[in-house]
């Protein structure tokens, strides 16, 4: 294990046993997770609870019952490929790393399931549901040394993997950078899905460069062009557009969401989580 990452881990743990004091995980949702019933929709009833696929298909509103689960299942997938490098660091992968390591110790802490997901191309990482800080630190190093340069990762197929591999009712935290479409409608019919975005702040406020030659993370082709006041607002207004489509798509489904950048303080933000 490298002292960097030793750190990271450290760092994370301290945080979490001293601000994250008072502040846990079960907070985060209402009733629990168990599937009790679905039953037809009554005045008075709650209309977050509504189940709109299941209301569409049968032609009146459907809520689902929950019953009460002393102990949470914690779920942590990072959406882990070569996107991930902007500039000349990976910022954004040593972020996701703290992130999820700190989710872990967080469960942990609360004497909670936790499981640790990597999706990365043709590769999947899981630990198996666990209390234990061996597990965690596992996890955590995978996401800190693995290697993305190069690599894609094809998010339909990493949710429908995730949802079939997650049979008991779970929080989920899905952590990456979100600048690619995706779809978490199917997680979110039986799981509180939460959705932590992180960015580079140049990625949102690009800079002035002039001429420049752009190499693809993903792909390593590169392109030489003119990064100009023009280009900066074609892009800013389709990362715009991304943005609201993505906002959209977790307010109809009932996902939160928050947006940590790579020079913030991870736990000043998740604190918001759990209060």
């Amino acid at each position: 294990m490298t002292s960097s990452l030793k750190a990271l881990q450290l760092k994370a743990r301290h945080q979490v046993y001293t601000l994250l004091s008072g502040h846990n995980l079960s907070k985060l949702h209402g009733e629990g997770y168990d599937f009790s019933e679905l039953r037809e929709y009554q005045i008075g009833d709650d209309i977050r609870k509504i189940n709109w696929t299941i209301s569409a298909k049968l032609g009146k509103p459907y809520i689902k019952e929950l019953h009460a689960n002393r102990e949470l299942s914690i779920v942590s997938a990072a959406m882990m490929d070569g996107a991930l490098y902007f500039g000349k660091e990976n910022k954004k992968q040593k972020k996701i790393t703290e992130i999820a390591t700190i989710l872990g110790y967080a469960a942990q802490q609360n004497a909670d399931l936790f499981r640790g997901f990597s999706y990365m191309q043709d590769e999947v990482y899981a630990t198996p549901p666990s209390k234990q800080i061996y597990h965690i630190e596992q996890y955590s190093k995978t996401l800190y040394e693995r290697t993305l340069l190069g690599t894609k990762i094809h998010y339909d197929s990493a949710i429908k993997d995730l949802f079939k591999r997650i049979r008991k009712p779970s929080l989920i935290f899905i952590v990456g950078d979100f600048l690619s479409p995706v779809d978490l409608s199917l997680l979110a019919q039986k799981h509180e899905v939460i959705a932590i975005i992180v960015r580079e702040k140049e990625e949102e406020q690009p800079k002035n460069l002039g001429e420049v030659t752009l190499i693809d993370p993903q792909t390593s082709k590169k392109t030489d062009t003119y990064f100009s006041k023009k280009s900066i607002l074609q892009y800013l207004e389709k990362l715009q557009a991304h943005d609201t489509s993505l906002q959209e798509h977790f307010a109809r489904y009932d996902i939160r969401s928050v947006k940590i950048f790579t020079n913030e303080e991870a736990i000043g933000k998740l604190v918001t989580l759990f209060i």
